[in-house]
């Protein structure tokens, strides 16, 4: 019987033992809630297993490759597994295609929030290490995550987001930007915040996040990232 990861599978060069443990990957909480199936698991505990692999994979890699003290090893390290990158990573690799979610996320877009991309990649490295081990997770973050240090270095991308788009704006617009909370979905222990960045009370980019503070840096972030199209609109 084929397996709707197959392609999946084959893009990324990545067959697993454990289809079970695939499956669980592309589980999101909310779709328990619909799926009446009890032997169904989310992906939370791969996405906690994932993100320390991630974390460890990515510092071994700066300890080994720089001579950098080890607070610009942190900033450059935060820079690359923030969610905003591993979310468009993600994008990229359209795991949002094969996400289980409940027909309100569905509907709302989960397979596109950043927030929900970012968590189903690093439930996939949980995954891949405990199916293929840690050399397949070290090998899948350097193709597919460590690739981008080099421009987050050159293009100071490290610099913290919200301090970053303030020099620019102030030197470039001659405004200081103000952030909005626009939207909160989920329940209080789970929410997801939409926060608009605005200069000169035009908006400029929106950002999401499990709080406000990450929301406003998810805004900030993206704010930068096409900053040559907002001075020029």
């Amino acid at each position: 019987m084929s397996s709707p990861f197959e392609e999946l599978e084959k893009k990324l060069s990545i067959t697993f033992k454990d289809r079970e443990l695939l499956k669980q990957v592309f589980t999101h909480r909310s779709y328990l809630n619909e799926a009446g199936d009890r032997n169904l698991v989310h992906n939370e505990r791969l996405e906690f297993l994932g993100d320390a692999v991630l974390e460890l994979v990515v510092t071994d890699h700066l300890y080994k490759s720089f001579n950098n003290p080890e607070g610009e090893l942190t900033n450059w390290r935060s820079a690359i597994v923030r969610g905003e990158v591993i979310g468009r990573v993600a994008h990229e690799l359209k795991l949002g295609d094969y996400l289980l979610l409940s027909k309100g996320e569905e509907k709302s877009g989960g397979r596109e929030r950043t927030l929900i991309l970012a968590n189903t990649f690093e439930a996939f490295i949980g995954a891949v290490y405990l199916d293929q081990g840690y050399k397949a997770a070290n090998d899948f973050i350097h193709k597919h995550l460590i690739v981008l240090l080099p421009e987050i270095i050159e293009k100071k991308l490290y610099i913290d987001a919200k301090s970053r788009l303030q020099e620019l704006s102030q030197e470039v617009l001659g405004h200081t930007p103000d952030y909005k909370v626009t939207d909160e979905k989920g329940p209080d222990h789970d929410k997801i915040f939409t926060v608009t960045v605005v200069v000169g009370k035009k908006p400029i980019a929106e950002g999401t996040g499990a709080s406000k503070q990450k929301a406003e840096q998810d805004a900030a972030a993206n704010a930068i990232e096409r900053w040559e199209e907002i001075i020029q609109s």
